[in-house]
């Protein structure tokens, strides 16, 4: 499960990779385009230069051609004057005649391949327009060139082209690329801790906050409050004022359906009481005809069931309101695991299911409240007879080490589906009552919940282990002090 501090990491880091990357681009771009304008506005110098020498020769002497008709057609046919001029200025500098000859060339343009030269010679005499500028290719090496007309020279001259490698400016742009990828895992790195720091402070008041709503496990600890974010965040504390204020609604239900639970029950005790009272009278007198027999035993065992589910009602008011004291002692868990055997021995022979008892020679004792100990035991006893069809077995089971104490009852009932492990000790929670040995005693699906609270009161755990058609293992854990283990 993704958790909200790494979602926010990755966010962070993917928004500033995005961001860095973008930067870059668009800094590349930029930097790529700069370099040509400037390499453009030096070749645009350069070429100028050329194009004013060229016409100054041309008015110097109006009756004199700059191109040497004496030489053969060569790449070099000006006037060695004009040649001596234009040999200072440096860069590739090549001039093209009317008849798509070049006329001069620069020891750089010279050196070019006799491909590179007729390349760049027809791209120049190919241009539109008094002025434009082109990257080139020559002899595997990337160019930049400025060409311009130059119709004030003479009629035998058609335009003058400068250049020079634009190598070094992509090199720039390759450089900085290399620089992005060198630095970028470096900075995303490090965002990414920056990031996971940054999102635990700020979600630092939200694990409070869980925190505190984790240790709300039941009604009696709904009294306990959110406190505000030391932070002093306007959503925080919004989040925190209306989980309180749910809090509070919830306290207030629970203690509303805990008082109605105990007054209910307490009120109803005495009536029962009275009714059972009358009865079992009525019974027991000479005077009561045979015909009302059955309807007064039936009445009896209803008012016993009612009794029961009223004085376990009263338990459960009284554990939820935490009125529920026990009292400790040294208690014998051998000895309360053959009381309770004894009574499952009559239950099973009534029910046809036979139990088996398992303690070990030494004493097991522990600090606990007999009584409810002893419940505990019963209830898992009975449980187990209930759901165990005629002819099975339950194993009573009680071990000890120097730290716990463990009581395992053991059945060949009709097992728990899996969906349904979790919800056995659920309030109210039973399973089908066609599953039931005895559907006419189906109890009230409490018995296990106090089996619960009983182990859990104590220190101890409660679990269980079920197959569907294979039985069920209900395994408590009570805890042993080091007193209570010198003493056995």
């Amino acid at each position: 499960m993704r958790s909200l501090r790494g979602t926010l990491t990755v966010w962070y880091t993917v928004a500033l990779a995005a961001a860095v990357l973008a930067f870059g681009g668009v800094l590349a771009v930029l930097q790529q385009r700069a370099n040509r304008r400037a390499l453009e506005d030096r070749l645009e110098d350069v070429s100028a230069r050329v194009a004013a020498v060229l016409v100054q020769k041309a008015r110097s002497a109006p009756g004199t051609p700059l191109v040497d008709a004496s030489f053969a057609p060569r790449i070099t046919q000006l006037r060695p004057d004009v040649q001596d001029r234009l040999s200072p200025i440096p860069g590739s500098v090549l001039v093209v005649d009317r008849d798509t000859l070049a006329v001069y060339g620069s020891p750089e343009v010279i050196r070019l391949s006799q491909a590179a030269k007729d390349e760049l010679r027809l791209r120049v005499f190919g241009m539109h327009g008094e002025r434009e500028s082109f990257g080139l290719t020559l002899d595997r090496a990337p160019y930049r060139f400025v060409v311009r007309r130059v119709r004030e020279a003479g009629p035998l001259l058609h335009a003058v082209a400068v250049g020079e490698p634009s190598r070094d400016q992509e090199l720039v742009v390759q450089r900085l690329a290399a620089s992005m990828i060198l630095v970028v895992p470096i900075t995303l790195a490090f965002a990414a801790l920056l990031g996971w720091f940054l999102a635990s402070r700020a979600l630092e008041p939200v694990s409070r906050i869980i925190d505190e709503l984790e240790a709300i496990t039941d009604g009696r600890s709904l009294h306990r409050r959110l406190p505000a974010p030391s932070m002093r965040l306007d959503e925080l504390n919004r989040l925190a004022n209306a989980l309180n204020s749910l809090l509070s609604r919830l306290e207030t239900s629970f203690s509303a359906l805990r008082r109605f639970v105990a007054d209910a029950s307490h009120e109803l005790k005495t009536p029962l009481t009275v009714m059972r009272a009358g009865v079992e009278r009525a019974l027991t007198e000479q005077k009561t005809g045979p015909e009302a027999l059955i309807p007064l035993e039936e009445t009896l065992q209803g008012v016993r069931h009612m009794t029961e589910l009223v004085d376990v009602l009263l338990t459960l008011a009284r554990v939820d309101e935490g009125r529920m004291e026990l009292h400790r002692e040294s208690v014998d868990l051998g000895a309360v695991m053959r009381e309770a055997f004894e009574t499952a021995q009559i239950l099973g022979e009534e029910a046809r299911v036979e139990a088996a008892l398992e303690t070990p020679d030494e004493l097991v004792v522990v600090e606990a409240d007999q009584r409810r100990i002893g419940q505990l035991v019963m209830n898992l006893v009975t449980n187990a007879i209930k759901y165990t069809p005629a002819g099975g077995r339950i194993w009573m089971s009680l071990t000890g080490t120097a730290t716990a104490a463990t009581i395992s009852v053991r059945d060949t009932g009709v097992g728990i589906a899996p969906g349904d492990v979790a919800r056995v000790f659920d309030r109210f929670w039973r399973a089908d009552v066609a599953r039931s040995r005895t559907g006419e005693r189906p109890g009230f699906g409490l018995g296990l919940a106090i089996a619960k609270w009983i182990a859990e009161a104590h220190g101890g755990s409660i679990a269980v282990t079920s197959r569907p058609g294979r039985g069920s293992t209900f395994t408590v854990t009570l805890p042993r002090p080091p007193a209570a283990v010198m003493e056995s």
